[in-house]
């Protein structure tokens, strides 16, 4: 039995779940995400609350993951639409830089020349004092994408030089010892 998908999820106000077969679209106030799941897993709403419910008598371990796998799905895009998810990177080192220029974001990472990034459309990403930040209403879309960015210029354990995420510690390494 899956705990995450056994709980029931309750609808906060000015949002909307309309479920079709397997494709299932929320509507908030900050958008509309939309969908598909795999079938196996029946997702009913009433009375403003979401419950997920397997649809086969004999539960084996791949309904079970599924079973929770899209209870947190659908509560990720419940809690989207209401309020954007945000993630930050920080760029350390001397000369890096990245800034936002219209709709790319552009990198200078110590290499010959810069790396421009195309923004999506879906998220808004604004970059002050080298630290970069990420907000959208698709929680999956949004960590991909820092993902992407955070994977130009990897810090290295000397000296920190590169893009890490906001709350990442980096274990720093000990240099050559001279004599």
């Amino acid at each position: 039995m899956s705990r995450i998908g056994k709980k029931i999820i309750t609808i906060p106000a000015k949002t909307e779940i309309k479920i079709e077969g397997n494709i299932v679209s929320v509507k908030g106030p900050l958008g509309e995400l939309t969908r598909t799941f795999a079938p196996g897993i029946k997702i009913e709403v009433a009375e403003g609350k979401v419950s997920f419910t397997p649809t086969a008598k004999n539960l084996n371990v791949t309904m079970n993951s599924l079973w929770g796998t899209i209870a947190s799905h659908v509560n990720n895009m419940i809690l989207g639409v209401n309020k954007a998810y945000e993630k930050k990177l920080i760029v350390e080192g001397i000369g890096f830089k990245a800034d936002v220029v219209g709709a790319n974001l552009v990198f200078k990472l110590g290499f010959s020349h810069p790396i421009t990034i195309a923004i999506p459309k879906n998220l808004k990403v604004t970059s002050e004092k080298n630290i970069i930040t990420v907000s959208g209403i698709d929680k999956e879309f949004v960590g991909q994408y820092v993902a992407e960015l955070r994977a130009l210029k990897k810090p290295e354990p000397y000296k920190g030089k590169g893009i890490r995420y906001f709350d990442e510690v980096i274990k720093r390494k000990e240099g050559k010892k001279t004599v």
